[in-house]
């Protein structure tokens, strides 16, 4: 654990979808994790017992709304609710992975917009600020009428590929037209070019491969997406860059979902590593060789700090973190 943070008034909470990630926040900032036990009745309800005051502290709870999703969203409600009643200054709700992003708009009639409706519920429960990773859609900060610190996962990403020496004749890949904001900041940090995978997706989780945009022969491609889910569409780019000409393909993402088939997919893929953070805790059945987690850890403890200390958070965004001020 780092130094003790001497600030009685700083909580830290964690709840069950990622306890690993939660403690290595704790010890980055330097603060105990807050006693909590969280439960359920033998018909499922979710029972949250906060076993230590938190009256007039300045509370951060760590929750992703990663899978089983609606659990973990509704433990998030319920301990909001909870250090709502019991008088906490403020309440700060650290979302590393949000859950329904996907659904950020009505791409069809009579479809819902449910990462709004979360972020509706999540006020109304009493909410003082987001502090969220890469969300699948930046313009969901605007669902929010409290403050909103989103952080940067490209700059961890970085610095694993210089460290190693994958940005070394290296392209960057976004896997389609809608990544390329994200694959030129990573590609502005590892000093390379950008390439664009233009893919037709008939319907969802499925992509078919049509052509690249940029020069990727005799290159290291790297790719990078903000989320893998069933990994089809990262699977299918890998095998379209190695037979465009690139030497190797290594793939990278902030959130690991990897649902349904994704693991056999990777395994079986041209991807040789899959770079990821820890922002969903990965069960033993997901964790192999080719997969690599790096932790946001002292990302999110620093940003904590940060908050805590009225300090800006923006030097986070815009620095590679291992050379931040």
């Amino acid at each position: 654990m780092s130094e003790k943070y001497n600030d009685p008034k700083l909580k830290i909470f964690a709840l069950n979808s990622n306890k690993p990630l939660a403690q290595r926040i704790a010890d980055e900032v330097g603060v105990s994790l807050g006693k909590t036990s969280v439960d359920r009745f033998s018909d499922g309800e979710i029972r949250i017992n906060i076993e230590e005051s938190i009256r007039g502290c300045h509370v951060f709870v760590i929750q992703s709304t990663s899978a089983p999703v609606n659990d973990n969203l509704m433990e998030l409600l319920i301990m909001v609710d909870a250090l709502r009643r019991a008088s906490a200054a403020t309440i700060n709700v650290v979302i590393p992975y949000y859950g329904y992003a996907r659904q950020d708009r009505k791409a069809r009639s009579r479809e819902p917009i449910t990462a709004k409706l979360v972020a509706n519920m999540l006020e109304k429960a009493g909410i003082s600020r987001v502090v969220a990773l890469d969300l699948h859609a930046a313009q969901i900060q605007g669902f929010f009428d409290v403050p909103v610190d989103h952080l940067m996962g490209a700059p961890l990403l970085a610095d694993y590929f210089i460290n190693h020496g994958i940005a070394e004749n290296a392209v960057v890949v976004s896997p389609d037209h809608g990544g390329v904001s994200r694959a030129r900041a990573l590609a502005e940090f590892l000093k390379a070019p950008i390439a664009i995978i233009d893919k037709r997706r008939p319907r969802a989780n499925v992509a078919e491969i049509m052509n690249i945009i940029g020069d990727v022969k005799g290159k290291r491609a790297i790719m990078i997406d903000d989320m893998i889910d069933t990994a089809g569409t990262i699977t299918l780019g890998a095998q379209a860059l190695m037979d465009a000409g690139a030497t190797e393909v290594y793939a990278s993402a902030t959130h690991p979902v990897l649902s349904g088939p994704a693991i056999e997919r990777i395994s079986n893929s041209a991807i040789k590593q899959l770079i990821v953070t820890d922002s969903i805790q990965l069960p033993k059945e997901k964790q192999i060789d080719k997969i690599k987690q790096i932790s946001v850890g002292p990302l999110i403890g620093d940003a904590i700090i940060r908050i805590h200390e009225n300090r800006p958070v923006s030097p986070l965004f815009h620095n590679r973190f291992h050379g931040k001020e």
